[in-house]
């Protein structure tokens, strides 16, 4: 694999670090800003909205821009939003931050996925894609945890100046080891916007939706779930983040290279098992061993259908996936704030902190029947196809003389 994949990774870390510790933060940003949990939930709401927003969005902005250039850009914007919820004043700037942050998100891993996808042969371009997005799961092992423990202890506001730090880093490798890599020519927008006429992809981006949003319901919630029903200390929520992480880990390098193999089939297993573990949650979250078990395997089946996804995508939108990939990050994220709005939504109603484990098992269930219908639609237009060129008579031969 290239170097550059590396330099992609670390800007993955960075951007993972700020998407995910903020779980392990709720109730001491809720607490300093007196707002409720649910309320606090918001703060995961407004980053998925914003990443939603802004990954066509800059997409757009960037086709004119060198795809190197963009991707610095794009750290840039990370890093100021950042700062800005590390010295928020009240609850509301916070959020601003989160959504300034959040613009770049999308369009980081869209460009970053095409250019990934590109330095590498063909039959490898899952396991690329897969690479970069480690660095989007180890900083659910290392970022994640350590940030929650800072925040914990010394303060979030210091977790977030620690991941702007991050995002310089993450800038800082971009700029000396990504390559130049010059905007395709002849791609323009209208190109890149006719891969939304395909069924295809739409219904790739309808399982990233719903597929990720299972996932998100049950996390977004994990600090109090994890200390009010399984009885976990505060403390615990770091090293439970940490199980949580490794399992993205685990699950990411699965999918990415069973993607290149059987692409759907491995959708099937991975969405099929998240909405049984996602179930089972209500259950095993009473106990702490269980509940352990249980959040590692929630990281690896989410995690596994992420190259998978995304590779779809790429293929189903060839000749102009710059913004289609985007945008599927995009989708990444609208579940995400879905399901953190539903789950936040259950709790409020008085459903218990647990409930937000069924809407995640019927969002992962809804996306494996989504799953289900493309391989089927793409089986009956495989055979239309055939059976087209089967009935088209033969061109004959002009005769000789």
């Amino acid at each position: 694999m290239p170097l550059a994949l590396l330099a992609l990774a670390i800007g993955a870390f960075g951007i993972g670090t700020t998407e995910f510790v903020i779980m392990g933060l709720l109730p001491q940003v809720a607490g300093d800003f007196g707002v409720s949990i649910p309320t606090a939930g918001l703060l995961v709401t407004g980053y998925a909205l914003g990443v939603v927003i802004g990954a066509p969005l800059m997409t757009v902005l960037g086709t004119k821009i060198p795809r190197k250039r963009m991707l610095m850009l794009l750290m840039g914007l990370f890093i100021a939003g950042n700062l800005l919820s590390a010295v928020a004043p009240v609850f509301a700037v916070m959020l601003i931050g989160r959504v300034v942050a959040s613009l770049a998100h999308g369009a980081f891993f869209g460009i970053g996925s095409v250019v990934a996808a590109e330095l590498v042969a063909p039959q490898k371009k899952a396991g690329a894609i897969a690479m970069m997005f480690t660095g989007l799961t180890v900083a659910n092992v290392v970022g994640v945890p350590l940030g929650t423990l800072i925040g914990q202890q010394i303060g979030w506001r210091v977790t977030f100046a620690i991941v702007a730090a991050l995002g310089v880093v993450g800038l800082a490798g971009i700029a000396k080891l990504v390559p130049e890599v010059p905007k395709p020519e002849g791609v323009r927008l209208r190109d890149e916007l006719a891969a939304f006429k395909n069924a295809q992809v739409l219904l790739a981006m309808a399982m990233t939706v719903l597929g990720f949003g299972g996932v998100f319901a049950a996390i977004t919630y994990i600090a109090p779930m994890m200390t009010h029903v399984a009885g976990f200390a505060d403390g615990s929520v770091t090293w439970l983040l940490v199980l949580f992480g490794l399992g993205m880990v685990g699950g990411n390098l699965i999918g990415g290279k069973f993607a290149d193999r059987a692409l759907m089939p491995m959708l099937y297993v991975s969405l099929g098992a998240l909405a049984v573990v996602l179930a089972l949650f209500t259950l095993t979250a009473h106990n702490k061993i269980a509940a352990a078990v249980t959040i590692a395997l929630i990281g690896a089946l989410g995690f596994a259908t992420v190259p998978p996804l995304q590779k779809r995508v790429l293929d189903q939108a060839h000749g102009a996936p710059t913004l289609a990939s985007a945008v599927n990050i995009g989708a990444f994220n609208l579940g995400n704030a879905l399901s953190a709005w539903l789950g936040g939504m259950v709790i409020a109603a008085g459903f218990g902190y647990t409930a937000p484990n069924w809407v995640g098992a019927v969002l992962a269930a809804a996306a494996l029947v989504l799953a289900v219908l493309s391989a089927a639609l793409e089986r009956r237009g495989s055979r239309s196809g055939a059976a087209l060129a089967s009935d088209t008579p033969a061109v004959p031969e002009p005769a000789r003389h």
